[in-house]
């Protein structure tokens, strides 16, 4: 009934730039996207960013000063803008959710995030 619902990867050139988005579709009003991971190739995957309600939003040192993570409430959107790509951020990039009052963990199907020239 719920799926994470993911968009804005592609294929750019180093030093572009790429907006990914993660919302919610279906029936249950308690899915909240809580942040994003990344799985490059031969590699485990890796926490990118995070953004909880009111806090703080927090990153991976390699992404730090490079990508944002924000927050829409009214749309329960997260978006993960990524600037100055490099090469090695080529991954396939999750989508995390949380069940508010439930526990568990939601993720979405992943998208391909290429940066080559």
């Amino acid at each position: 009934q719920v799926q994470l619902v993911e968009s804005g990867g592609g294929l750019v050139q180093p030093g572009g730039s790429l907006r990914l988005s993660c919302a919610v579709s279906g029936s249950i009003n308690t899915i909240r996207p809580m942040g994003w991971y990344r799985q490059g190739p031969g590699k485990q995957r890796e926490l990118v960013a995070t953004i909880i309600s009111g806090g703080t939003p927090k990153y991976t040192d390699s992404v730090k000063g490079r990508f944002t993570i924000s927050r829409d409430n009214a749309k329960n959107t997260v978006y993960l803008q990524m600037n100055s790509l490099k090469p090695e951020d080529t991954a396939v990039y999750i989508c995390n959710a949380a069940n508010l009052g439930y526990g568990g963990d939601y993720w979405g199907q992943g998208i391909q995030v290429t940066v080559s020239s």
